[in-house]
């Protein structure tokens, strides 16, 4: 029987904010008790406890001058205009104009290209190594010619470094000491309990113009991460190849290190395939090396998002959010049908179980997080706030035509108007430090957001009943009878179905909140997977049938001239409690939660009334933020 929860008028919002962000324990290591002391118990509960009792909000991926993309191109804001802005101070933009955080981020990874690292720099400081080579005198004299040049230069290196596949600054030595400068630059910034600072790279492997980008983020401080160098694709043009660096570097270092994939929507179909990148079939040994090295996916950024598609998901009125759609990265290649399934999350989690099924592991076993992709340095994700992703998308009365993915085929052209302001990762964890932060990351505790800071929990157990959900110790609890985000049950002691535990709070600054959701995707006896939407929670007096959904919406309170909205409808926090009500215990199965705001402007629409300027045709006028939960799984059998 399926229990439902509804909103929770009854709870006082200061009372409710207390309980979401209450003491919790670490999933790994269980609920932590009390010490106790010669003479009895210790007066306060919270001692000897090690639970994440806090949300840290952050990005994790993220480009500033060095990344030939960015300054290339226009941007001049460096890694250090980066972290200032990220703690929370005003900057100048790449275009002149001032610029803050509504607030500072918790934690911030530079993740510059590994290719061509240095390029940028060189062209714009005429670096004699770079001009002692004949392509390079030649590339410096377009790039200074003026923006037309600029930009030719620009489309010549991405089609030698990124379509082609050849490293134009070979035997350059562009890079010089320019990582050991980001690695000493990251620790200076780094404050312990604070804010915490990240060292990455991406890996920027585009075969054919389809994305296979991975995000590298290191979990160590500069006296390991100087140890190594970013890999490039021209040094492995294969994931399993970046794959044998990550174990390398571990293996000398004694640190850790994971990969991140990101825009799998831009991959036509590659991304998640169920094969190597050969194309040869995948086995138990590939598999595990992916899901160990490739623990979590970047679920939405500017290039669109990712969660899943109106094709994939047509019972799913939710389905069709910021969708890329057309063609690969370069916009060379127009997509198909047949390649959405492995190039959004929830088909590739189901893809997983079905893979699971053939040879015992799971490669898709991953948990949700978001960033902005910014090439500005500026990390803005707010609708109201958006500052583009690229300098000449910053904002300005005519930038909503200008190309983000040009294209000879005008059906497969990318312009500004459909850039995404996404997102954000959400972490749970103890104190704000790079152990906390990467470990809650690696073990999936945590979650995306497409912009604004929704603060989600969700716990999955056998024993949960409702009256849990408003229990004071709420979230002891649930780490005591059950697993949070990123978490696994296995077959239940009783027989009985999964229930979950879900609470859900608003952006204090951002909208109310619409519903609470859970997606179930689930693996039959045939070995067909499925999925379903539930919706658990929704706002206001809106009622959830038998179905176990609300068909009612919410509606809307934006004014689209004016670019305002109202939060006078939605709810500031909902919670649920949730048993699943078609549950068949030999059935593996994934349950992810997302939470969906109320209606507000989109950045184009506050575009539009700021400068006075026509609607964009490309976009919709509103959007509805979101977060999405790592998933929690079930497997029934070893």
């Amino acid at each position: 029987m399926t229990k439902i929860g509804h909103g929770t008028p009854n709870i006082a919002f200061a009372a409710f904010v207390a309980l979401i962000v209450g003491t919790q324990a670490i999933a790994f290591e269980g609920v932590v008790k009390p010490e106790t002391v010669a003479g009895g118990d210790v007066y306060s509960p919270f001692v000897g406890r090690s639970y994440p009792d806090q949300v840290l909000f952050g990005d994790l991926h993220f480009h500033t001058e060095i990344s030939f993309d960015a300054g290339l191109i226009g941007t001049s804001l460096n890694i250090h205009d980066a972290f200032r802005i990220a703690r929370g101070e005003k900057i100048i933009s790449n275009t002149g104009q001032p610029v803050q955080l509504i607030r500072p981020l918790d934690f911030l990874a530079i993740t510059e290209h590994a290719e061509m690292l240095g390029l940028a720099t060189a062209m714009r400081t005429s670096d004699p190594r770079l001009l002692q080579d004949e392509w390079g005198r030649k590339t410096h004299a377009l790039f200074n010619s003026g923006q037309e040049g600029r930009m030719a230069a620009f489309a010549d290196i991405i089609d030698i470094g990124t379509v082609q596949g050849r490293d134009p600054t070979a035997g350059l030595d562009l890079d010089g000491d320019i990582w050991l400068d980001i690695v000493e630059t990251v620790e200076q910034y780094n404050d312990p309990g604070s804010f915490t600072a990240l060292t990455g790279f991406e890996w920027t492997f585009t075969p054919q113009g389809d994305n296979l980008h991975r995000v590298v983020i290191f979990g160590d401080d500069a006296d390991k991460t100087s140890q190594t160098r970013p890999f490039t694709f021209f040094e492995g043009a294969d994931p399993e190849l970046l794959w044998n660096y990550l174990a390398g570097y571990e293996e000398k270092t004694g640190g850790q290190v994971i990969a991140v994939p990101h825009n799998a929507n831009m991959s036509n179909g590659l991304m998640f395939a169920p094969t190597k990148f050969d194309g040869s079939p995948m086995d138990a040994d590939y598999a595990a090396k992916r899901i160990r090295w490739e623990p979590m996916h970047e679920m939405t950024q500017i290039k669109g998002d990712e969660e899943t598609h109106p094709m994939l998901s047509p019972d799913d009125e939710f389905a069709d959010f910021e969708t890329w759609d057309v063609a690969n990265l370069s916009g060379t290649a127009a997509k198909t049908p047949e390649m959405l399934r492995y190039e959004y999350a929830r088909s590739a989690l189901k893809v997983g179980l079905e893979i699971e099924r053939e040879i015992g592991v799971n490669p898709f076993k991953f948990g949700f997080y978001g960033t902005t992709d910014t090439h500005t340095a500026i990390p803005t994700t707010r609708e109201d706030n958006y500052f583009g992703k690229y300098q000449h998308t910053e904002p300005s009365a005519n930038r909503h035509n200008m190309d983000v993915i040009p294209a000879e085929d005008p059906a497969l052209r990318i312009v500004t108007a459909q850039e995404s302001a996404a997102g954000l990762t959400a972490v749970w964890a103890r104190e704000n430090t790079r152990d906390e932060v990467f470990g809650a990351i690696t073990r999936k505790e945590a979650y995306a957001t497409t912009g604004s800071r929704i603060r989600v929990r969700v716990f999955g157990g056998w024993g949960f009943e409702k009256d849990d959900l408003h229990a004071a110790d709420f979230v002891a609890n649930g780490y005591t009878g059950g697993v949070p985000m990123g978490g696994t049950l296995k077959a239940s002691p009783d027989g009985g179905a999964p229930r979950f535990l879900i609470r859900a709070l608003r952006d204090p600054d951002g909208a109310n909140l619409d519903r609470i959701q859970i997606i179930k995707g689930w693996l039959d006896a045939d070995g067909e997977s499925h999925e379903r939407v539930y919706d658990v929670a929704v706002s206001g007096d809106r009622k959830i049938d038998e179905d176990g959904r609300a068909r009612e919406a919410v509606g809307s309170t934006v004014d689209i001239p004016s670019a305002t909205y109202a939060n006078s409808i939605g709810a500031p926090a909902l919670s649920g409690y949730w048993q699943d009500p078609e549950f068949d215990a030999a059935e593996d199965a994934f349950y992810y939660v997302r939470v969906i705001e109320i209606p507000t402007p989109r950045w184009t629409t506050y575009d539009a009334a700021f400068y006075g300027v026509p609607l964009p045709d490309s976009v919709p006028p509103t959007v509805q933020d979101r977060a999405y939960t790592s998933p929690i799984w079930y497997t029934g059998t070893e």
